[in-house]
């Protein structure tokens, strides 16, 4: 009998074609080889390249201490006078060193530097791995006009899935309902193709990498 819809037809073949079996065309396909090619330098030097690819301003440092004689320089370079800070780390560095901050929310909405911590730092991507479980929460990332990131060595990764692998393993089944990859400062070229910086969030975005011998923070 004779189909007498297109539908009849189209279901027909659908149901020859599943009981038709085939070969694996491609029978030698490895589908347990990673993806990238394996990076050529070391973790801190692959994310420190990718990173100012995309605008981004690193600074690397032996230790805390470091870290705040350089973060003094770049404050007393650029007049900075909000600076913005919620993580408890990073205050007690901040105060040790001389260096005024604000912490109170009435203050937030006058800041232009936001200092924070993060998860991870994708090497391959030279991106930030951040989320709502940090001290610093959601908006001290987007917010003010610069974002100052605070890591360790220790949080270098090779790769996004190992992030995600990290995250998982260190929250467990209390995951944060945020995380976020940022790769750069904020940037759009929906108008006229015109790059403008700043667009969506932070106009300016330093990563100070600090070395600690493989020392969880």
């Amino acid at each position: 009998m004779e189909e007498s819809t297109s539908r009849e037809k189209i279901l027909k073949r659908v149901r020859n074609a599943l009981i038709s079996k085939l070969d694996n065309p491609y029978p030698n396909v490895e589908f347990e080889s990673p993806v990238y090619t394996q990076l050529d330098d070391t973790l801190d030097v692959a994310f420190a390249q990718e990173f100012t690819k995309v605008a981004g301003k690193f600074i690397y440092c032996t230790n805390e201490i470091e870290f705040i004689e350089n973060l003094k320089i770049l404050i007393s370079e650029n007049n900075w006078d909000n600076i913005f800070c919620l993580d408890e780390k990073i205050q007690s560095l901040l105060s040790n060193g001389g260096i005024a901050f604000k912490s109170s929310e009435k203050d937030f909405l006058d800041i232009n530097v936001g200092i924070t911590r993060c998860e991870y730092l994708i090497a391959r991507l030279g991106s930030v791995m951040v989320s709502s479980g940090q001290k610093s929460g959601r908006r001290l990332n987007v917010y003010p006009e610069t974002h100052i990131v605070m890591a360790y060595t220790s949080q270098l990764v090779p790769d996004l899935k190992d992030a995600l692998k990290k995250i998982k393993k260190k929250y467990k089944n209390k995951l944060p309902s945020m995380i976020s990859v940022i790769t750069g400062p904020s940037r759009t070229a929906d108008i006229e193709k015109t790059l403008v910086m700043g667009a969506h969030g932070p106009e300016n975005m330093y990563v100070f990498l600090i070395e600690d011998n493989n020392i969880t923070s």
